[in-house]
């Protein structure tokens, strides 16, 4: 479709993949700066340079752009872990890349857990509705299921670790630091958010 211009310029053709990328990366940095309650709509269409009637047409009201934020977020995250190749390694320098990666993802995506501090004030009133959230995070429990199973073989770990209890503590792990690096700098009189620390 041609997007007319009235100033006579050559109409340009609309990107609705572009659009849509534009609006979902502003709506994050938005979101991620005011939450979901702070943010404005208005503001969110200007800083990915479109109309906001464009914003109710991809997303259809804010709610729903807002949970296809954390959609992005979560799918970013899992991605992320996707990529790590831990079935060819040992059990437990796998569990090690996943814990690394964890802490990984949280230092160079900050917004994650303001997001996520946001939805979890919402008592996950979101996440909730999202009918694909299972499935999103069910390759992930099959994922350490498999290499506590191979860990518990070689006699690297006992039996009986819950893959899911043992995901929560690795992102619990990550997660805390993160979202408490200004109070325990200041308890601690240590900037932890330096690369030193």
């Amino acid at each position: 479709m041609l997007k007319r211009r009235s100033n006579g310029a050559k109409p340009q053709r609309r990107n609705p993949v572009n659009t849509r990328k534009k609006l979902l990366s502003a709506a994050r940095r938005e979101f991620a700066k005011s939450g979901l309650a702070g943010a404005r709509v208005d503001e969110i269409a200007a800083r990915a340079g479109v109309n906001k009637q464009l914003l109710y047409h991809y997303f259809g009201d804010k709610d729903a752009l807002y949970l296809a934020v954390l959609e992005w977020v979560y799918e970013e995250i899992r991605a992320q872990e996707r990529k790590l190749n831990l079935a060819g390694l040992p059990p437990d320098q796998a569990i090690k890349k996943l814990i690394e990666s964890s802490f990984d993802y949280l230092d160079l995506h900050p917004d994650f857990i303001v997001l996520l501090n946001d939805e979890n004030r919402s008592r996950a009133r979101h996440v909730r509705a999202w009918s694909r959230i299972a499935d999103m995070h069910s390759p992930l429990v099959s994922m350490v299921s498999s290499i506590l199973k191979q860990g518990v073989r070689a006699g690297t770990f006992r039996r009986g670790i819950n893959p899911v209890h043992l995901y929560i503590s690795i992102a619990g792990l990550s997660y805390f630091f993160f979202s408490n690096t200004p109070t325990l700098s200041a308890i601690f009189g240590k900037d932890l958010s330096s690369a030193a620390a």
